[in-house]
């Protein structure tokens, strides 16, 4: 390109406001008509029109209650939407009036897609639902895909584990949760209802509950929920109850395992600790396995922090080797975990306090 030429481009740019449009414009995509058309419409299905009852035959015998928000000038009055504020004032309404009927199903199924996060609507639903005797099958079959739709509310889940102890069986609930953990498989909400699922129906001897768990940490070891979960189902919901011999050799072993895949994943070595002292066995059972993975003689050659941090403590239960866990701790603080170096100090510090473990 000239000189003269872009004299005469940058020229025609300041001189025609029209001639600038172009060259903008001129960068961005075009579109058909019949592709603009495909857009917009795709837009609207997304976006459904608000929803109002004012104009509503079936509802003009009620006169909505508005938010009290403190006068005439609330100091921080929250900005709903007409539509939201319209359907609460409805909703106050036959709250007011004790009503339970299929319009008031229909109110709430509109509020809750609009702020799944309300309580009070959740809970005057499921009043309703009783009153009116509804199918709670039905219900669990509405609340499906709303629960897929908002993956992080704790008033669904609450809501459903009503449901379903009225129902009085699990049946199915199995399939839907693990639906829900393939979108998060860390759910905190899931997994504290699969929880529930098994103390409400006892199924911490259904062999196929364990084999879940078993898959769900093959998927993934790091999983620490499903570490967790599994630690509930053959320990921790039991109330007391003391496991056999063969279970604790069982998980020791299948922690072991686990270990051997990711040495320095955290949540097996938790749980290792967790059998240890729920059998009441001292952690020098396992220090042979531990030293597997960290030999403080060979500093080079440590390959798990976390089994450091167990032959620490092992070596402080005895004090002939309190030398020995002095050097776990120092190589803890200096080369395998020095973003808490002021930590494995103070264990350190502790060693020479008569009646604290490291």
């Amino acid at each position: 390109m000239t000189l003269q030429m872009i004299r005469s481009l940058v020229a025609n740019i300041f001189l025609s406001p029209v001639y600038f449009v172009r060259v903008i414009t001129a960068s961005f995509p075009s579109f058909s008509r019949e592709e603009e058309v495909a857009h917009t419409q795709k837009s609207k299905r997304r976006m459904p029109p608000p929803k109002f009852y004012h104009d509503d035959d079936a509802w003009k015998d009620i006169l909505p209650l508005p938010q009290n928000d403190g006068g005439m000038h609330p100091l921080a009055a929250i900005a709903y939407t007409e539509e939201y504020s319209e359907a609460m004032g409805y909703l106050r309404a036959v709250m007011a009036d004790n009503e339970f009927s299929e319009r008031v199903l229909g109110l709430t199924e509109h509020i809750i897609n609009m702020n799944p996060a309300h309580y009070t609507v959740w809970l005057y639903r499921s009043k309703t639902i009783s009153a009116l005797g509804k199918p709670l099958q039905d219900e669990i079959k509405w609340l499906n895909p709303t629960a897929l739709r908002h993956l992080k509310n704790y008033q669904i889940w609450h809501h459903r584990q009503t449901i379903i102890d009225a129902l009085g069986s699990p049946d199915g609930e199995a399939e839907f949760v693990a639906q829900m953990l393939e979108k998060d498989e860390k759910n905190y909400h899931v997994w504290s209802y699969r929880q529930w699922l098994v103390k409400r129906f006892n199924l911490f001897d259904k062999p196929e509950e364990l084999e879940w768990t078993e898959s769900m940490i093959e998927s993934d070891v790091r999983n620490n929920s499903a570490w967790n979960h599994r630690y509930y189902l053959v320990f921790g919901g039991r109330e007391g109850n003391a496991p056999s011999q063969h279970v604790i050799q069982r998980e020791i072993e299948y922690t072991k395992d686990a270990i051997r895949k990711a040495p320095q994943n955290q949540s097996p070595w938790n749980y290792l600790a967790g059998v240890l002292r729920v059998a009441q066995l001292p952690k020098s059972t396992v220090k042979s396995f531990a030293s597997e993975f960290a030999d403080i003689e060979s500093p080079d050659h440590v390959y798990s922090s976390h089994a450091l941090d167990l032959l620490a403590d092992i070596y402080a239960e005895d004090e002939s080797n309190k030398e020995s866990a002095e050097k776990a701790l120092d190589l803890l603080a200096t080369r395998y975990d020095p973003i808490r170096a002021n930590y494995w100090k103070y264990r350190k510090n502790q060693l020479s306090q008569p009646e604290v473990a490291a």
